[in-house]
């Protein structure tokens, strides 16, 4: 998983055109660490192009205040640049897949 800054963001995030989850974590948080074989696992399991990008919420304040974290971890995750949904009380690998169908559901609704 990449690592993204505030100076980054914009172009890694909000510029990608595959949807992005983005974890925000910091160092001192124990269940953020835990989080990390999950994700290689969904993304094994998902069909379409995901990114999976994380942000140290410490380092990179103006994005954690921008984006509001409240909770670590928070999982955010971006399509086309804007946010589809976002997981503050991470429980495990079904929350997340649990956004991952939201997401395909969003793009097999849109009109062609």
């Amino acid at each position: 998983m990449s690592s993204v800054s505030d100076k980054t963001f914009s172009q890694v995030v909000l510029a990608s055109p595959d949807p992005i989850l983005v974890h925000f974590w910091a160092p001192w948080c124990g269940l953020c660490h835990l989080i990390t074989p999950v994700f290689s696992q969904v993304q094994s399991e998902w069909d379409n192009p995901l990114k999976l990008v994380s942000v140290n919420a410490d380092e990179n304040f103006k994005l954690a205040s921008t984006y509001r974290i409240k909770n670590l971890p928070t999982l955010i995750l971006f399509n086309n640049g804007k946010v589809v949904d976002r997981i503050e009380d991470f429980r495990g690998r079904d929350d997340i897949l649990r956004c991952l169908s939201l997401l395909q559901f969003n793009l097999l609704a849109r009109p062609a």
